[in-house]
């Protein structure tokens, strides 16, 4: 039996690493297009940002890929051993399906593991890290953050159009200082500028050379009429805080950023009906995602068998199949976290629940077979 446990877990392991790669490097570069690509198209960013991002993001796409890729492992294992006879061998043999998947249970337990701790831990720490990464990028290469034909709209109150960028020297800028309605109450236009950190006061300094401005009415700001021209400069420095891009950030947290001991202080606060309901949603889903592990081992064992089959695309469409109905209800609970009549916190453990269940089914009836 020591022969099979280990070929069994090789197969397993290895088809698991194979799998998380494959969907992580999805992910991954997804999130690099979605997020960094008018970054990375028009704008300097440095190496060492990209490879934080990615750092940064990974643990995230592991609380998704790694039951996902042992969901696809066990498809192909055990489709494999079925479309081989060897299931059939083994039984004649005496060895049960049971027996067979000891291995597998040990693997799902790991990973059960893994991905509790990233989703308790490790992933909130991550996505906290990624929100300030940006004033990060502000602060040691500020001229990365505006490109050429682009609006900046990083920094709180106002908006930057950049006509054109060569290196630190940008031209036909148009600066528009927005209120709390986002209206434009002031743009100011200016031929050229160039870009300096000033990092004692934590803060950039945008020289604007040839310059000049028109103003709203203060008391009537919607009568486009009343708009005023102001004077012109030969050269005028407009300071940009960095503190306040910081501030900014950290002023919209998402709970998925909190750690556990935040979202538990932050149920204790006494807040809304509503936001204690999805501050318990939250916490749930934490603690049920890892368990799709053992839910996607359940079910994973009888489907590989069932579907007989060896091709490796026919164990990433089944998986696929699968986990996106599995992660269906996940978004469901997570889109109604706000509503407390319906206790989503209990409806992110529904999944597991009815996995869980069909699985146990299934190879009960296989094992009978």
């Amino acid at each position: 039996m020591k022969l099979i446990d280990r070929f069994v877990g090789r197969e397993l392991i290895v088809n698991v690493l194979f799998a998380i790669a494959v969907l992580s490097l999805v992910l991954v570069v997804g999130n690099i297009f979605r997020k960094l690509l008018p970054l990375l198209v028009n704008h300097d960013v440095p190496i060492e940002f990209l490879i934080t991002f990615i750092a940064y993001v990974l643990p995230f796409s592991l609380i998704f890929t790694i039951p996902w890729g042992l969901l696809t492992a066990i498809l192909l294992v055990f489709g494999r051993l079925s479309a081989d006879n060897e299931l059939i061998a083994l039984r004649s043999n005496g060895v049960s399906v049971t027996r067979v998947c000891v291995p597998l249970a040990v693997l799902a337990v790991v990973c059960t593991a893994i991905c509790l701790w990233l989703n308790v831990d490790v992933a909130p720490a991550a996505q906290e890290k990624l929100r300030s990464s940006i004033f990060d990028l502000a602060t040691q290469n500020p001229i990365a953050l505006f490109g050429g034909d682009q609006v900046i709209d990083q920094f709180p109150g106002r908006k930057i159009y950049v006509g054109k960028k060569e290196g630190n020297k940008l031209e036909n800028i148009i600066v528009f200082q927005m209120d709390e309605h986002a209206l434009p109450v002031r743009v100011t236009h200016a031929r050229t500028g160039l870009l300096e950190t000033d990092l004692t006061n934590k803060r950039l300094l945008l020289h604007l050379y040839d310059a000049r401005y028109q103003e709203r009415d203060a008391k009537d700001p919607y009568d486009l009429r009343k708009i005023r021209d102001g004077i012109s400069l030969a050269e005028g420095t407009l300071p940009i805080s960095l503190e306040e891009l910081y501030e900014k950030e950290k002023k919209r947290p998402t709970r998925s950023a909190l750690s556990l001991s935040q979202l538990l202080e932050q149920l204790k606060s006494g807040t809304g009906r509503s936001d204690r309901s999805a501050t318990r949603t939250e916490i749930n889903k934490r603690f049920s995602f890892p368990f799709a592990c053992i839910a996607f081992a359940l079910i994973g064992v009888p489907l590989g068998i069932t579907t007989h089959r060896r091709e490796t695309s026919v164990g990433f469409a089944t998986g696929l199949i699968v986990a996106i109905f599995y992660f269906l209800f996940i978004i469901i609970a997570d889109t109604m976290r706000g509503n407390a009549k319906i206790h989503p916190e209990l409806l992110v453990w529904f999944p597991n629940v009815l996995f869980i269940v069909i699985g146990a089914y299934l190879f009960r009836r296989l094992s009978k077979q």
